[in-house]
């Protein structure tokens, strides 16, 4: 018997790109206007401090978070802001940022279907990224939200989906996972045990 049914967040329970898209465009017209030294930074450049910070410290590929606020330190250190201002400026970007992100638009039959669900099984999370069900009014579904950033290791490694068999106190066998991405959501649920149900709405092979 299905105890337990968590949940992916990014492409399952809401379509992720735009609200990322927005959230980038929003971050550059505040560092045009906070940063101005900062400038038109290619995204390349960008891309280039990110490969070589997690080049140098593979942790980072589980805290997109912190990841994305040292790019931002990098880039303005590099445009000539001392490390101080150059920190506080990535930590006040990120926050705008993060806004931007959670600007998200529920699909929505997410709500009703949790609203069931949430009588009869114990809901969790288990997402790789940085959405914060608080902050999206969700939180009241959920017994637990778990993050890479906060565990230290993302899916498709086991060990999320077994901390949150810990947290629920339940066999995998009574278990299920829903999420998006087949490698990360599908095969690292069923890694640790749990079913799977793949999350598959453009048909994708």
């Amino acid at each position: 018997m299905i105890k337990l049914v968590t949940f992916d967040l990014d492409d399952t329970l809401w379509d992720t790109a735009p609200a990322i898209a927005g959230a980038e465009v929003t971050l550059r017209d505040w560092l045009g206007e906070n940063a101005p030294r900062l400038g038109a930074i290619p995204v390349e450049h960008l891309w280039e401090i990110r490969s070589r910070l997690v080049a140098e410290d593979p942790s980072f590929k589980h805290r997109i978070s912190a990841l994305r606020r040292r790019v931002l330190f990098h880039a303005l250190e590099d445009a000539g802001y001392d490390p101080d201002e150059a920190q506080d400026l990535a930590d006040r970007g990120f926050e705008v940022f993060l806004h931007g992100r959670h600007q998200v638009q529920i699909f929505p039959e997410v709500q009703p279907m949790l609203e069931i669900l949430a009588k009869t099984f114990t809901l969790g999370v288990i997402t790789n990224g940085n959405a914060d069900v608080r902050r999206l009014g969700l939180a009241d579904y959920f017994a637990f939200a778990l993050c890479a950033e906060d565990l230290g290791i993302g899916k498709p490694d086991p060990a999320p989906f077994v901390e949150a068999l810990r947290r629920a106190k339940v066999d995998a066998s009574a278990a299920v996972h829903v999420g998006d991405h087949p490698k990360d959501d599908i095969a690292g649920a069923q890694q640790a045990g749990m079913r799977a149900i793949w999350y598959n709405p453009q048909g994708k092979a």
